[in-house]
């Protein structure tokens, strides 16, 4: 090796080892304080392959949070049931997922409710949110989540749900949503399942989890600057063609 090559070996950082569980650098990883909940609701968390955001991400973290609970990446899958691996009715689950529709724009104080094709509140929401068997939750950036929603046509069977949370999300200025009621998915998730299992403890769980998440990461990023995440890349929504590409996502992250 030439002492250049050594140089450039000796000066290149090292690669800071990831937990098996979490995805996250060990310095950031909080999963020894995680303790699965045994949910009713089942939860399908799908994320898009180019969501890799290991540090601010909550994905894996959220799945982890839940007895029954499955994380895949990707794009597309031919069916629910092929996304669970067993056979089940899209029917008896709801997706989550707001597109252009705010719960704010309908005639109803729920946090978490179901509308149809059109965006409009469904009739007899509690018998609908009481059958749901599961949730879908689409992970990844406003626009990922889009591209997830159009590229699996069965999600059309599931029940829609959007939320109407009554604070913005936890994360504050380390990432900025473009509408007050996106959230991280740790935060959905908890919201979502919180209600419609009647179980308030669940959300308050997974949001003292993400707060130790966020706390972790501050602390360590004063030493450790280089785990922090790119930037998202921005798009300017005034643009007629921006506008046509925007999306939404359960979470986000």
């Amino acid at each position: 090796m030439s002492k250049s090559a050594k140089t450039i070996a000796a000066d290149a950082p090292e690669e800071i080892e990831e937990c098996p569980r979490c995805g996250k650098p060990l310095p950031l990883c909080i999963c020894d304080s995680v303790e699965p909940i045994a949910n009713r609701i089942e939860l399908l968390i799908l994320q898009h392959p180019q969501e890799q955001d290991r540090a601010l991400g909550t994905a894996r973290l959220t799945a982890q949070h839940f007895k029954k609970a499955t994380l895949k990446i990707g794009l597309s899958w031919p069916s629910l049931s092929k996304a669970l691996g067993r056979s089940v009715d899209p029917q008896d689950w709801a997706i989550l997922y707001l597109g252009s529709a705010k719960v704010e724009d309908l005639a109803t104080e729920r946090d978490v409710v179901a509308i149809d094709r059109k965006g409009e509140i469904e009739d007899n929401q509690r018998a609908i949110l009481k059958d749901i068997e599961g949730i879908v939750l689409l992970d990844g950036t406003w626009s990922q989540a889009k591209a997830l929603w159009w590229r699996n046509a069965w999600m059309l069977k599931c029940r829609r749900i959007i939320l109407g949370p009554a604070h913005p999300s936890l994360y504050g200025k380390l990432r900025k949503e473009p509408r007050r009621d996106g959230l991280s998915t740790i935060e959905a998730a908890g919201l979502v399942l919180s209600r419609l299992e009647g179980r308030p403890e669940i959300e308050t769980t997974l949001n003292a989890t993400f707060q130790r998440m966020l706390s972790q990461y501050k602390a360590v990023q004063t030493t450790m600057p280089e785990l922090a995440p790119k930037p998202r890349p921005k798009r300017d929504y005034r643009r007629p063609e921006n506008r046509r590409g925007r999306g939404a996502k359960a979470s986000t992250s």
